[in-house]
Parts: C-alpha cells; structure tokens; sequence
C-alpha cells in the first residue's frame, strides 16, 4: 500500500500515527498529479479532486485496476477499471462526494473577490431577461455540475435580498467575465466581460432538456492517458476530464 500527499509535514505526521497503530505503509510526499513512487497499481483511490484525470495514475493502473476518484468542483465520484486496451471505463455513481482540489503550491489560488466586489451591483454591457426561471444553483446542483464540466472554472455566487426575498446569482471567471442573474417579479441578466457566462448557463440547461434531462450517474467515463472524458448517455455530450 502506497499513499501520498504533497504537504511533507502531512506525511510525517501520518507515518508517525500510523506507526504507532503498528502500520507502515509507504509513504510520500510527491505531487500527486505527477509520477508516482511505484511503477504499478491495482486500485488507485483519490482523496482529492482532479480535473484532468492525470495520466500517471492511467498509465500506473494494472489492467482489470480500478481507479476511484472526483473531477474538481463538482461532486461527480467516478469509478473505471482498467480494460487490457489502456482505457479504464466507469461510471459517475449515484450519491456525491467532494475532496479538496490537488494543488502544486502552498495554498490555493485566491477567489475572485475584486472581481465579485466590482460587479456585485455593476449595470452590465447586456442586460436582458433571463431564458426561463432564474435557477438555485446551490440547489440544483446537476445543472451546476454540467455547466462546471462544460464550462470549467465559473466561480458561483448567491445571495437572498431580505427586503423582499429577491434571490440574485452570481458567475465570475478568472477572465474578467461576470454574470449577474436577479429573479423577482422583473428577472434580469447583466453580464459583462470577454464572455457571456449567463449566455452558456443557458446553452448547458437548454442541451440538457434536449437530452431528457438525464441523471448525472449516467454518465459515462472512459479515461486513457492520452486523455479522458465523461459521455451523456447516448454520447453525444461529452466533456473532457
């Protein structure tokens, strides 16, 4: 058994726990994201969230191996065994799981909080109705988590108005790109920047109705070390991990 961590002080605390439990596993402290201590695995599990898949846990996996993992900023558990073609194949399972997101660096990147502080009431370059219900991102978490997939790295913001209960919410990329979505009895969409973020929200739910408005633990998942992705059911959808 083999377990790493990218913190050294993390693997030494854990090497001396787990000693005096009479365990001794091989520990390591490497990125994770990188290449691996050992050459081969038969079961590869991941307490961090990772998006892409990386390659070295592809091309480390034994045939029939099983790798078990979650894609960044969504709560998609995914588990794929290794087939003898290189390809491990699985599915999205049915109940979420979340994991911190794998890192190189002490700490995270910051959040986007000079963006959101200037946009937070800022009329935007287009405003204009929304395309149906303004929708509870927190809530309607697959929506979410097919935006995330299709459109990566959208920092989602919500808030509740007490006045007058108004529910407003917020989208912000690292690119200076911003949406700003109020329901209520007049519902409007301000956005501004390179991109349209609202714009693509709606395209993700619009492809989803059309596509019967699958559940997401059916999706499927091939991934090679040459690349991965998740499929929609009929596989015409597919998102690269």
């Amino acid at each position: 058994m083999t377990s790493v961590d990218v913190d050294p002080y993390l693997v030494e605390a854990a090497r001396t726990r787990l000693d005096e439990f009479g365990r001794t596993p091989r520990l390591a402290a490497v990125d994770a994201t990188g290449e691996l201590p050992e050459p081969e695995y038969d079961r590869i599990m991941a307490t961090v969230s990772v998006r892409p898949v990386p390659a070295s846990w592809l091309r480390t996996l034994r045939p029939g191996g099983r790798l078990v993992t979650t894609i960044a900023h969504t709560a998609l558990l995914i588990t794929a065994d290794m087939g003898t073609d290189g390809i491990a194949r699985g599915t999205v399972q049915p109940d979420p799981a979340t994991f911190m997101e794998t890192r190189r660096e002490a700490d995270y990147p910051p959040k986007l909080d000079d963006l959101f502080r200037s946009v937070r009431v800022r009329e935007g370059e287009q405003v204009r109705p929304p395309e149906g219900a303004v929708p509870d991102l927190w809530q309607e978490w697959p929506l979410r988590w097919l935006y995330e997939l299709e459109t990566p790295g959208v920092e989602t913001r919500a808030a509740t108005y007490p006045e007058d209960g108004r529910r407003v919410v917020w989208l912000l990329a690292a690119d200076g790109s911003w949406a700003r979505a109020e329901d209520g009895t007049a519902p409007l969409v301000h956005q501004g920047g390179p991109r349209r973020l609202w714009d693509d929200l709606e395209r993700v739910r619009r492809k989803w109705e059309e596509n019967g408005r699958f559940p997401l633990h059916a999706l499927r998942a091939e991934l090679g070390a040459e690349g991965g992705a998740l499929l929609s059911p009929d596989g015409s959808w597919v998102f690269p991990v």
